[in-house]
């Protein structure tokens, strides 16, 4: 499969469905402290979604050798790489959650972006690996332009990642996105500067690194089909954006008004 180039009618509607999945984040982030059950986030995202007119694209979910996703999103908590479940079991001060939603619009747009989110008061470690994981997206953002390749992003969230002693999650990437969930091309999050694919204005795709605070190697948990943790019990922090390739640079477009702030050596969200 080929990448696709946006239109700029295509880039309004993904302008669109990336500020709703946004606003989803914003919605639930004000429910989630001690006591509340990732399947309650679950429930609370959905309800939001039903608000928007927007629907999930992840209940149904069937990729090939894998049962179909039951949660409206994806609630991955502490040592959970990705693709948590939502369940009844209550989240706990210390505990930190990523929170995963992708909707779908009525014209057929896909809008993809995640968060971390802190329950209560958490360990110093757990809070710097979220920051830094956040940090490592954002770096790796500030690669995209024309004429530069997806391995400039990969090089700069993995040089970044493992220069703070973090590892980087191989197996899972980002990827195009549109009117289908999953396209072309993958977006590693390792790499080497100046391989792989050019990139080019129209493109769209997700940057999501998985950072572990220990070692990288990952496994699937229990029989559900979809949970990933890693090997060693180590923390696993995500952030995801959706990213346009601009003519001059790029356009994060999964932004709304409860979006966290920006660090610090980030001066726009568009250049």
């Amino acid at each position: 499969m080929s990448i696709t180039i946006k239109t700029a009618e295509d880039i309004a509607g993904m302008r669109l469905a990336c500020r709703l999945a946004s606003e989803v984040l914003d919605y639930i982030a004000p429910h989630i402290k001690p006591g509340i059950t990732t399947k309650e986030i679950d429930r609370l995202g959905a309800e939001c979604m039903a608000q928007q007119g927007t629907i999930s694209a992840t209940v149904g979910y069937q990729p090939p050798g894998y049962p179909p996703y039951p949660g409206a999103l994806c609630t991955s908590v502490n040592h959970v790489v990705c693709h948590g479940i939502p369940n009844d079991k209550p989240l706990k001060k210390g505990d930190i959650v990523n929170v995963d939603v992708t909707v779908i619009t009525k014209d057929g747009w896909y809008g993809d972006n995640s968060r971390m989110y802190l329950i209560g008061e958490c360990s110093i470690a757990a809070k710097r690996l979220s920051a830094l994981t956040y940090d490592a997206m954002w770096l790796g953002i500030q690669q995209v332009r024309p004429g530069a390749h997806l391995g400039d992003i990969g090089h700069a969230i993995q040089k970044f990642a493992e220069g703070h002693g973090f590892s980087v999650v191989r197996e899972f990437c980002g990827h195009g996105i549109g009117k289908v969930f999953h396209e072309e091309p993958q977006v590693l999050h390792y790499g080497r500067p100046g391989t792989l694919e050019e990139l080019r204005p129209g493109m769209v795709f997700t940057i999501e690194p998985m950072i572990n605070a220990g070692r990288r190697e990952i496994k699937e948990f229990g029989n559900d089909g979809w949970t990933i943790v890693t090997k060693d019990h180590s923390l696993s922090a995500q952030w995801e954006h959706t990213v346009l390739v601009t003519e001059t640079g790029y356009e994060v477009m999964t932004l709304s008004a409860g979006s966290p702030p920006l660090p610090a050596f980030v001066t726009a969200t568009a250049t």
